[in-house]
């Protein structure tokens, strides 16, 4: 068996008007979240970002990239994708501002729902804390 890599990268997609795309994950549902993923072996933050931005979103443009970096505990619903002995990920923060809010193609094999919200509404949906304090750090109050 393959294991993931506990290292992943988290992009916020806002727009000028400070609306944030959030994506409810087929599994767990009720879990909301950015965009987000784990990279692939020798992949580098920046391609993983791009990577996971097309296959959840279906959108590209020019990443912002932060000085945002998280190291969490592994949840449950997830640690059997992960070496035994691997308990934590480290998380690198990315944004991507577009112009509108738009409908994007999501993955039927990722998430279930979209929905952009103000940053504080979309920070208070975020599951994760991470994802929350990105939200709130990387998206301007209007």
């Amino acid at each position: 068996m393959s294991y993931k890599r506990p290292e992943s990268v988290l992009v916020i997609i806002y727009t000028k008007d400070a609306q944030v795309l959030m994506l409810e994950r087929l599994r767990p549902r009720g879990f909301w979240q950015s965009v987000t993923g784990s990279l692939l072996e020798a992949e580098s933050t920046i391609d993983a970002a791009r990577r996971e931005l097309t296959e959840e979103t279906g959108l590209s443009g020019k990443l912002i990239e932060t000085n945002i970096e998280n190291t969490f505990p592994i949840i449950a619903e997830w640690r059997d994708r992960y070496a035994p002995e691997v308990l934590e990920n480290h998380e690198t923060v990315l944004a991507l501002q577009i112009e509108s809010a738009i409908e994007v193609r999501l993955n039927p094999d990722e998430h279930v729902a979209q929905c952009w919200l103000p940053r504080v509404q979309a920070a208070e949906k975020a599951s994760s804390w991470t994802n929350r304090n990105a939200i709130l750090a990387l998206v301007p109050e209007v």
